[in-house]
């Protein structure tokens, strides 16, 4: 081979290139490391444990994409060699292999060739003697590799953002709880009736619409509209803020719910921040299911929006059941109003069931956004795998509204509305409480431990003083 020509090995590679990209790759890689590890300490300064385990949630999703890169590198000379008819590679293919030619640029086919001929070269005709053809071409192996390293990548960054935008939201509520917890302690306040007619308040007057069958179709109708706009209202902020300190700190009437339920989000972002099992499923369900003709890429957007309006939908109906719950009942209370926090309202009783659908719809949509830039920089915006424009521009679209929505009214509104369920989530704990608590959990246990081998211990002496004591009478009364 000829020095620096293409596709020459490391034995007939320049040493000045081998150093100066090993030197980038290097430098990007530590760089990345530091930043992720000062940007730790700095959460940890500023306890943050909750975004600080979010980070960590991060660092092992790197750590998943550098294994499953690794797998890939060392394993792809023996995938290449697994051979099969042609037939078999003939079926469910993207693209109609009567495109191929057209929708090949130039510099395309140029790679393929070379890359054809290096896999060749590698495989050593292995596929071509036995009149078969790999699995998976080497080429078809990088490209795959790629698009699971900006999958990770544009997940991790899309949740990210929504959890900052949708945090922003929450945090303008704030002056709804300093206004509220300053109006609580007014000497005008203390002196005003302590009876609350119902229908009058403003929580029932904006969320009560009526009894029966037809306010309940009225009901649903009215919770798939309001989360486009004004989602949360501060008399739903106060009403559920109250319902939820009288259930589970009444004792403590002074509790910041805000601060609380910024605590819940950043505790909850760890989990959202993460690629479970179920989600690398869906991926390659997907990959399977993306044959020409389909369009599934287009159809599979629209999974992900519809779940978001019904995750939606569902928490402002809640909202809503919770003040039928207290106007059904009562004309007028003596006190103020408060509604009551409950499991029932939620899908199978398990207010943790939202928090699993925000997590796949975000990844969902982060999964669509990261298939179209893949496309667009791996093959082109002519590609037969990107489609048809009409079939392109709605899932961008989509792809938008979905993360707007989630943002700015889903996000916030799961903050709150989760918020009433019949338990409380360790979060309504400071970070010190929960480490005093944890800290005297311990010596709990530590002491228990020790008075059981304690009392064991005097046992076991207990009973070898008997053994020795009865050994010696018997020894005594024993005739010689």
């Amino acid at each position: 081979m000829s020095g620096g020509g293409e596709g020459d090995t490391l034995e007939f590679t320049p040493t000045w290139v081998v150093a100066a990209v090993c030197t980038v790759i290097v430098a990007i890689s530590l760089a990345a490391e530091r930043l992720i590890h000062y940007s730790g300490k700095y959460l940890k300064k500023k306890n943050q444990k909750p975004l600080y385990e979010a980070l960590q949630k991060v660092k092992e999703e790197l750590m998943l994409l550098g294994f499953i890169s690794l797998l890939l590198t060392v394993l792809q000379s023996s995938i290449v060699k697994i051979c099969v008819p042609k037939d078999v590679v003939m079926h469910l293919l993207p693209c109609s292999l009567s495109e191929a030619p057209s929708h090949a640029s130039p510099e395309s086919q140029h790679h393929r060739r070379l890359l054809a001929e290096e896999e060749a070269a590698a495989a050593g005709g292995y596929c071509t003697a036995k009149h078969k053809v790999p699995l998976l071409s080497l080429e078809a192996l990088h490209h795959l590799h790629i698009f699971i390293f900006v999958l990770a990548i544009v997940h991790v960054t899309f949740s990210l953002l929504t959890v900052v935008f949708g945090g922003a939201k929450i945090r303008q509520w704030k002056h709804w709880e300093d206004s509220i917890a300053k109006a609580n302690y007014e000497t005008a306040h203390v002196l005003k009736p302590r009876v609350t007619h119902v229908q009058q308040h403003d929580f029932i007057r904006d969320r009560f619409v009526g009894m029966g069958k037809r306010s309940a179709i009225f009901g649903w109708m009215h919770s798939f509209f309001k989360q486009f706009y004004g989602s949360v209202s501060k008399s739903d902020y106060a009403a559920l803020r109250l319902g939820f300190i009288m259930t589970h700190c009444k004792q403590n009437p002074k509790f910041n719910f805000h601060k609380y339920m910024i605590r819940a989000l950043e505790d909850d972002f760890k989990t959202v921040v993460g690629i479970s099992w179920y989600l690398w499923v869906f991926v390659v369900i997907f990959l399977f299911l993306n044959v020409n003709g389909w369009h599934t890429y287009f159809w599979i957007a629209f999974i992900p929006f519809v779940l978001l309006i019904a995750v939606g939908t569902k928490l402002e109906h809640i909202i809503i059941q919770l003040a039928h719950e207290v106007a059904e009942k009562h004309v007028a209370i003596e006190g103020e109003l408060v509604v009551q926090p409950s499991d029932d309202h939620f899908w199978f009783k398990r207010p943790q069931i939202v928090l699993v659908l925000i997590h796949f719809i975000l990844f969902q949509n982060a999964f669509e956004i990261a298939f179209f830039f893949w496309i667009l920089v791996q093959y082109g915006f002519n590609s037969c795998i990107m489609g048809q424009v009409g079939f392109i521009v709605p899932r961008l679209v989509i792809g938008v509204i979905i993360q707007v929505l989630c943002s700015y009214s889903t996000l916030p509104l799961y903050a709150l509305v989760t918020q009433m369920g019949t338990h409380f989530k360790k979060s309504i704990f400071d970070e010190h409480i929960q480490v005093g608590l944890l800290g005297w959990a311990s010596k709990v246990k530590m002491k228990r431990g020790l008075k059981a081998a304690t009392d064991a211990g005097t046992s076991i002496e207990g009973s070898t003083v008997r053994l020795q004591m009865s050994g010696i009478n018997q020894k005594e009364i024993t005739p010689t």
